[in-house]
């Protein structure tokens, strides 16, 4: 895919074996936002120590806010690991406007490519600030360290492009969309499915291939919604259940899965093709069956049977098929039959 010559939030991209190696002597002092299995894995690679270590156990602005309190003299902030450490790396570069170095570790939420921090403020999602990977660093090496389907889950924030943008297409009809609605950013979304359907086969197997594809496909969507401000094409209902389940359950979720769950719940409340991206999330070896999750029947029964309510609570969240369906316990039943719990 072409993306350098467009507008992408990735300054620089080094991407293909061991290109992590001795990153620490080309930052002066930095600091590390990361977790202890990735960070076992990487940090005799840096060439370098840190001036500290965060051991990144939240995401809540207040738990944030405490540990730039202690930080000492630095120039660089490097998020290692997951979405939750690159998020609060994201954050620190932009509040103390430092230098932004992302190494993810695995592929399964887009925030090593997203400008703006998914932190919680109170239990609420809030994107806040702006900031630029300097590097970008894909360490294929490092990516393989872990389970293949922690990078597998990669595409589900890309197969979301299905759902979201039949929900912004549906506000639009209704006039209901919050932006002005682009014909030109549906098309681009779709030929990044188109790219993700033709590389699933090596997603699937985690090779260089399949894990570039995914990373390509991040920043693709980057070039689209960045010059709109807004996530519209990649965001929508199938969220809006992640985000429910997350508040309710008061617990993490491997990203990708759980929108992956969300997208075969709500492909088939749109009546948008649910078996064709039904059939494309089993032969990417995407895991979104709630068993897999530790998601009880009840908890997700009661979670759809809220839905509705919950989204209307949240000033912030768009409008979606969810704000004019009727999700009663016989829809619920009859969708739920095909999943595994």
């Amino acid at each position: 895919m072409q993306y350098f010559s467009l507008s992408t939030n990735v300054n620089e991209l080094r991407i293909g074996n061991n290109s992590s190696k001795n990153i620490g002597k080309e930052i002066g002092k930095f600091v590390v936002s990361t977790m202890e299995i990735p960070w076992s894995i990487i940090k005799n690679e840096l060439g370098k120590s840190p001036e500290k270590l965060i051991n990144v156990t939240s995401v809540e602005l207040s738990w944030i806010e405490k540990q730039i309190e202690d930080l000492p003299d630095f120039d660089t902030i490097v998020g290692i690991g997951g979405g939750m450490a690159i998020d609060v790396a994201k954050y620190i570069s932009w509040k103390l406007n430092k230098r932004l170095v992302s190494i993810p570790t695995i592929l399964s939420v887009d925030a090593f490519t997203t400008p703006a921090a998914g932190v919680r403020n109170n239990h609420d999602v809030e994107y806040l600030g702006t900031a630029t990977p300097n590097p970008l660093i894909i360490d294929y090496n490092i990516l393989r360290t872990a389970p293949k389907e922690l990078n597998i889950a990669g595409v589900g924030d890309l197969f979301s492009i299905h759902t979201a943008s039949f929900d912004w297409t549906y506000a639009n009809s209704k006039g209901k969309s919050e932006y002005p609605f682009s014909d030109k950013a549906i098309e681009g979304g779709e030929k990044i499915l188109e790219f993700i359907y033709n590389n699933i086969g090596s997603i699937r197997e985690n090779n260089n291939n399949g894990l570039r594809a995914i990373v390509e496909a991040y920043i693709s969507l980057n070039t689209i919604c960045l010059p709109l401000d807004h996530f519209r094409i990649e965001e929508g209902s199938e969220h809006y259940l992640f985000y429910e389940l997350e508040e309710r359950l008061k617990r993490p979720f491997i990203h990708g899965n759980i929108i992956g769950l969300g997208i075969y719940l709500f492909s088939r409340l749109q009546n948008n093709d649910p078996k064709f991206i039904t059939q494309m999330m089993n032969d990417s070896g995407l895991v979104y069956h709630p068993y897999s999750m530790n998601i009880d029947k009840k908890d997700l029964v009661d979670s759809l049977l809220n839905l509705k309510k919950f989204v209307g609570s949240k000033e912030k969240l768009w409008f979606t098929v969810i704000d004019d369906s009727d999700i009663n316990i016989e829809w619920i039943n009859e969708n739920l039959s095909g999943l595994k719990f």
